[in-house]
């Protein structure tokens, strides 16, 4: 795992909350990677991953579901709209959640998401709560993941499933060069840690589920920060984000450090799906 003990959490709800119409001009309401099969548009991109999520994690209409780090509700309304699931999202942004819930609302969104500002790392929910704990591009900012995982597993239901994808550290050993890539993406990103595939697999069998199935979506994925640079260069985007603040500029800056790492190798794009014993 690459650690970055600098990042502060203040520094990452401050991040989102400054930045939430920047991502919504910039790359659309869902402010995860897309998946591509060939030259689909990037709003369609995105919500193919959420749909090849769902299709894995075997999500059955009318689920619960509990969307940690929800962001801007784009995934939530996309399963209570397409799978007609019962949707509690969580972000760490209070602007992220004021967002989700008025876009809900004005999209009449049914069954209607609720959007919690909470830290994901102390929220309570129910124990055998949810049929579904959903999860995209969240745990890189978790200072202890091991203990999310832990309690996450404990809202599941007997038989529940948790679906998530996340930016991977290659595996150990690393190269220097490979390790130094990880760590630039941890700095600009505001990423506390970086797990590998393993360590995944790890934290979820530790936490007493089993882990079904893990695929690397790196060659899939891999275009959303080639799209987001070449918007970067052709966009006032850098100019907006020196306003905003000299983290806002690393964090766009920080665009070709994630690319150049999916194209060494120092990282990957993962997606697991583990599943409570009954």
């Amino acid at each position: 795992m690459i650690e970055c003990p600098n990042i502060q959490k203040s520094v990452i709800r401050n991040h989102y909350d400054i930045t939430t119409l920047f991502y919504w001009l910039f790359w659309g309401p869902h402010i995860h990677h897309g998946y591509w099969k060939a030259d689909e548009k990037p709003s369609v991109a995105q919500e193919q991953l959420t749909f090849e999520l769902s299709k894995l994690a075997g999500i059955q209409t009318g689920s619960t579901v509990y969307d940690i780090g929800c962001g801007m509700g784009g995934s939530s309304q996309w399963l209570a709209k397409n799978r007609k699931c019962t949707l509690t999202g969580v972000t760490l942004s209070p602007v992220q959640r004021l967002w989700a819930s008025s876009s809900a609302r004005l999209k009449n969104v049914q069954p209607r998401p609720k959007f919690l500002r909470a830290d994901a790392e102390t929220i309570q929910f129910e124990p055998d709560s949810a049929d579904v704990v959903w999860t995209i591009e969240c745990t890189e900012h978790l200072f202890d993941k091991p203990a999310f995982f832990r309690k996450a597993a404990t809202w599941l239901k007997p038989g529940g499933r948790f679906a998530l994808c996340a930016w991977l550290a290659a595996e150990s050993p690393m190269s220097d060069i490979h390790r130094q890539q990880a760590m630039s993406v941890c700095e600009g990103m505001f990423c506390p840690s970086l797990g590998s595939q393993s360590d995944y697999v790890a934290w979820f069998t530790d936490a007493g589920l089993k882990v079904m199935n893990t695929q690397i979506w790196t060659k899939e994925v891999k275009q959303t920060w080639e799209i987001c640079r070449r918007r970067v260069e052709r966009t006032g985007a850098r100019y907006l984000a020196k306003i905003l603040g000299k983290n806002h500029v690393l964090f766009l800056d920080h665009f070709d450090a994630i690319l150049n790492a999916y194209e060494s190798g120092a990282m990957e794009y993962g997606c697991f799906i583990a599943e409570k014993p009954i």
